[in-house]
């Protein structure tokens, strides 16, 4: 049987991929998991605070719910009752002091490197991975 993936298309996965193990690699040097770095980063992204909801990506709910527990446990965030059966996630003061040193290291890294691009660049590269997550997510669906 032959197999033909477009040469592009190798390269883009390639680096979607090498961008992964990039983040994996920032979170380990962070002593973080990949999973508290996902609540961590949302949690900041909403401002100290988040449904519980709010926390998804390719991670099981098993798996963020083990490292909510973990953080839960260390300190770092609290869970609160929102709303009939939704749960809030806000970091706790100890949390505060524990992305500054983390998780906002690693947003300065992005900010940093976003911010030589410019705005056409930024754009252009937002808008083509927005388009391609849209277009994949629909053929996808004919699967």
């Amino acid at each position: 049987m032959d197999y033909f993936v477009n040469t592009q298309m190798k390269h883009f996965n390639l680096l979607l991929s090498e961008i992964d193990a990039a983040y994996h690699d920032a979170a380990l040097r962070l002593g973080l998991s990949d999973s508290a770095m996902l609540i961590l980063y949302t949690i900041c992204w909403c401002d100290g605070e988040c449904l519980l909801s709010d926390i998804t990506s390719g991670a099981s709910k098993q798996t963020i719910n083990s490292a909510l527990r973990k953080l839960e446990a260390d300190n770092i965030v609290c869970l609160e009752a929102f709303e009939g059966r939704k749960k809030k996630v806000r970091l706790t003061e100890e949390g505060n002091q524990f992305v500054k040193d983390t998780v906002f290291r690693l947003i300065e890294v992005e900010n940093a490197i976003f911010n030589i691009w410019s705005d056409e660049e930024k754009n252009t590269y937002i808008e083509l991975t927005r388009r391609y997550l849209t277009d994949f997510r629909e053929r996808i669906k004919e699967l």
